[in-house]
Parts: structure tokens; C-alpha cells; sequence
């Protein structure tokens, strides 16, 4: 693990939830950190590539990044405040596959993410 990726998962644990890579960099430079924004979305996406960090994208299309656990799983997130929860991840895909066949759908595909208003 080099610098910057150590640099951003310091952080993402005083976050404690979802930022873009725009607000780590922020954080970080408050913080006197010397690091550019081009390395933080470097390490952020190899964060992303180890399974470390979790990426899901605003419906404007924006990037924000958390810590990940370990377990398979997906989120509840609030358009409203951001606010995010994770759920375990088998138990809602049995049941969108069994909505699916029971709906006459031959194919789904699971999503990550739920979005909505709290």
C-alpha cells in the first residue's frame, strides 16, 4: 500500500461514511497533508480495485467512496442527507430473484444500491 492510499483511508475513517473524492482532498489538505487530487482519485480507485473502499454514484453521476466491509452486501442511501446503510447482500438477492420469476423475468441483475428519501 503506498502513501496516498494510506493518506485517504485515514480519511475515510474519520468520515465515517460516504465523501467525494473532492471533499477528501479537502480534509486532507486541512489537515496538512501534501497531496494533490489526482493522487487521491488514483488511490481511491485502487482502494475501489482491492475491495478496501466501497464507490457508488449520486444520481447527478458524482463518485463517493467509504470504507468497505468485508461481507458481501448493498446500501440503502438517502438522496436527501446521504445518510447510508448497509444490508446483507444473499438475502435481498434471493429475494429480487424469486420478485423476478414470480413477474415472469427469465434475467435480473443485482444493484448495489437503493436510493430514496428519509
Amino acid at each position: 500500500m503506498n502513501k496516498s492510499e494510506i493518506k485517504v483511508i485515514s480519511v475515510l475513517e474519520r468520515v465515517g461514511g460516504f465523501a467525494s473524492a473532492q471533499q477528501l482532498h479537502q480534509l486532507l489538505l486541512r489537515s496538512g497533508e501534501s497531496i494533490g487530487l489526482t493522487s487521491v482519485y488514483r488511490a481511491l480507485q485502487s482502494l475501489v480495485d482491492d475491495k478496501i473502499v466501497d464507490q457508488l454514484r449520486k444520481e447527478d453521476g458524482e463518485a463517493i467512496y467509504r470504507l468497505c466491509g468485508e461481507a458481501h452486501h448493498h446500501h440503502l442511501v438517502c438522496k436527501s442527507c446521504g445518510s447510508t446503510v448497509e444490508i446483507e447482500g444473499s438475502a435481498l438477492e434471493k429475494w429480487a430473484k424469486a420478485m423476478a420469476e414470480e413477474h415472469g423475468y427469465r434475467s435480473w441483475s443485482p444493484c448495489r444500491s437503493f436510493w430514496d428519501l428519509s
